[in-house]
């Protein structure tokens, strides 16, 4: 998943999937062949995914500290790559509707009826099925049923069940981001041990600032498509506070992993943690001195937060030096 693209999220940025057609496609059979491909790939959100990356591989580095399976680290990542596709697949279908209302994914490959319906729902099912079946060859059989998991919840319970009906639909719904920790631990060892559930809550509490940043910058394309999100139904100053709580306990948690990690990450954690707290409350305050605000950077840097994070807990697992925990 691209970071920061979690429930909710739309992906502000990049070429549009027209602007990728007319760019490596010429007339006749192959360019209409080419961009069907790309409108397939589209569905998927490449770059939602980039999130598995960034949370499965150190996740897998932590569960088997001071080792490397490559072997493994590869199979897991393919199949998390199927399932997150198989739920962004099938989240297009479900949102095919809102997606013609909102200029930001009014391109999508189903509002521009690039790819009919029934055929992504198809596709969406067949990796689905794909996903769970290689991680049980692969892995083991708690992760492809915690992938089939995933795609069920953020299928069933956030994009029917919560994200036209509640503004806290993120902070339920994002629980659907945080399951590649879990996956990339049961992969390791075949259970879930508290370091994955402290990664689960990490990115948990991280999705609600990142995800609110984006909205408050687009909350009229959300208000256009029914959508209330918190931006939405809520003041600046009430959504900049509700930032500001989750990147505290954002923070706190990646410093909850500390006694399971070395001095590496935990340096990380802080100073990183410091800076993305400091970016919050400058979106506090401006709201709060009525200034007008840039919500926009509060989410991209929030990308790049959850990047440094993450990285250094693979650099820190992979030296295998003494955790924080064996000197007490």
């Amino acid at each position: 998943m691209r970071i920061g693209q979690q429930p909710g999220g739309n992906g502000a940025h990049g070429s549009s999937p027209t602007a990728l057609d007319d760019r490596f496609t010429g007339p006749g059979l192959p360019s209409r062949l080419v961009r069907r491909v790309l409108a397939y790939i589209a569905l998927t959100k490449p770059r939602v995914i980039e999130l598995l990356l960034v949370a499965t591989i150190p996740t897998m580095l932590l569960a088997d500290r001071g080792h490397i399976d490559i072997k493994l680290i590869l199979a897991t990542l393919l199949g998390g790559w199927m399932g997150a596709a198989s739920a962004n697949t099938l989240n297009c279908v479900a949102d095919a509707d809102i997606d013609k209302l909102m200029k930001r994914t009014a391109k999508r490959p189903l509002a521009r009826e690039a790819v009919p319906t029934s055929h992504a729902f198809v596709f969406g099912v067949v990796l689905g099925l794909a996903s769970f079946a290689w991680l049980w060859w692969t892995a083991n059989l708690l992760s492809g049923v915690l992938v089939v998991a995933t795609i069920l919840f953020y299928v069933f319970v956030y994009t029917l069940g919560l994200k036209r009906r509640t503004s806290q639909n993120v902070v339920w719904g994002g629980a659907a981001g945080c399951m590649p920790a879990l996956v990339g631990w049961s992969a390791v060892t075949g259970g879930i041990g508290w370091p994955a559930i402290a990664l689960f809550g990490v990115i948990f509490f991280w999705t609600p600032p990142h995800t609110w940043a984006l909205a408050m910058r687009y909350k009229e394309d959300y208000r256009a498509a029914g959508v209330p999100m918190l931006p939405v139904v809520a003041t600046e100053q009430v959504v900049t506070k509700q930032i500001v709580i989750y990147t505290w306990l954002t923070v706190l948690t990646t410093l909850a992993l500390a006694p399971a990690t070395g001095v590496v990450y935990t340096a990380v954690a802080l100073v990183a943690g410091a800076w993305f707290l400091l970016m919050a409350h400058q979106l506090y305050a401006g709201v709060r001195r009525g200034e007008s605000v840039k919500p926009l950077r509060l989410f991209l840097q929030s990308n790049n937060y959850l990047a440094v994070v993450f990285c250094g807990l693979a650099v820190d697992s992979v030296l295998g030096w003494n955790t924080i925990g064996s000197y007490f």
